[in-house]
């Protein structure tokens, strides 16, 4: 049986007290709400704190509220089961329900939160293991070992690449890249909010450019001004599973049944959500026809280049990418 290791538990009630306690505490000190990825991490050695500051007593970190004309402001500390049960964020951005519901299970999505999925750690074949596991191929880049630094130990998917190509898993991810959302992070230096995109790091090691002594706090969503959006997963099994690939799309039809705005982001196959920009300029200006859906998604597929870092093999997981891009296409127009 994997256990905890000895920690200490700090409960803030207020978010000045949390980044309070994680500037006094530095690198010792690891944010924690529903520790559903967290707690698990710990027991396999992954994570080494010594110090869990705990934001679930925060009230300022949970609700939602907004309406689908003026957008919403969802906090980070609202749990996944709220947000995909949500009716009228159900109605106006159908997308972020479907990323919601589909993580992990009913009772982990009722501890888990947005902010929590948001920076989900990356995953890989080779990290995702026992301590004992890893110690005996001689642990990997992302987790070097004690005394040891990453440049010494190679990364056990691309051995002689510099980086880390762990990838990322989070759900929500894409989705809220693909709608436009905005996350706010607070700091010692105040708050500053930033589109979604630009809180990831094409780097399996170093994936968040969120700020070690910064709290995320935050989700804007712009109104949903006509956006249509849906998401699909590819997982081993129905339930529980990481993506292995995961396929968010958001539209927007003007004059005419004309695409006015197309976004089309994918997961699960790199370190950071990627951005299919190529399949989106295919989609502009013209109307959407199930030709035109398949030229858009075999332009993903150019892009799209997976690693043999997680489950199913990688030429598998590339050739799906068109497929569920198709479907995720006709899922957002049918919606």
């Amino acid at each position: 049986m994997l256990r905890l290791p000895k920690f200490k538990y700090l409960a803030p009630k207020t978010l000045s007290q949390a980044l309070k306690l994680l500037a006094d505490h530095g690198p010792g000190a690891m944010l924690i709400a529903g520790g559903t990825d967290v707690l698990p991490k710990m027991k396999r050695r992954q994570f080494h704190p010594q110090v869990l500051i705990g934001l679930n007593g925060i009230k300022r970190l949970r609700g939602i509220r907004g309406s689908r004309n003026k957008g919403f402001l969802i906090k980070a500390g609202t749990s996944l089961s709220e947000i995909a049960s949500h009716s009228v964020i159900g109605k106006a951005y159908p997308g972020l329900t479907q990323a919601a519901e589909v993580i992990s299970t009913p009772i982990l999505r009722n501890m888990g939160t947005i902010g929590g999925n948001l920076c989900l750690d990356t995953r890989c074949n080779y990290y995702d293991q026992s301590h004992e596991w890893r110690q005996a191929i001689h642990w990997c880049k992302k987790a070097p070992g004690a005394g040891l630094s990453s440049e010494e130990v190679p990364c056990r998917v691309a051995p002689g690449s510099p980086r880390c190509w762990a990838v990322s898993s989070c759900d929500t991810a894409p989705m809220l890249i693909a709608l436009g959302a905005q996350v706010t992070l607070a700091g010692p230096q105040g708050e500053r909010t930033i589109p979604t995109s630009a809180l990831y790091h094409d780097d399996g090691q170093r994936y968040l450019t969120k700020g070690p002594d910064e709290i995320l706090t935050e989700v804007h969503l712009p109104p949903a001004d006509g956006i249509r959006s849906a998401y699909l997963k590819l997982r081993r099994r129905g339930a529980f599973d990481f993506p292995v690939l995961g396929a968010a799309v958001a539209l927007k039809l003007g004059t005419d049944n004309l695409i006015e705005s197309a976004r089309i982001v994918i997961g699960g196959i790199a370190s950071h959500p990627v951005e299919m920009e190529a399949a989106e300029k295919l989609l502009l200006g013209r109307p959407y026809s199930p030709e035109l859906g398949r030229q858009a998604a075999q332009a993903a597929f150019a892009l799209a280049r997976p690693m043999d870092n997680t489950d199913f093999t990688l030429f598998y997981r590339k050739k799906m990418v068109p497929v569920y891009i198709e479907r995720a296409l006709r899922r957002a127009l049918a919606s």
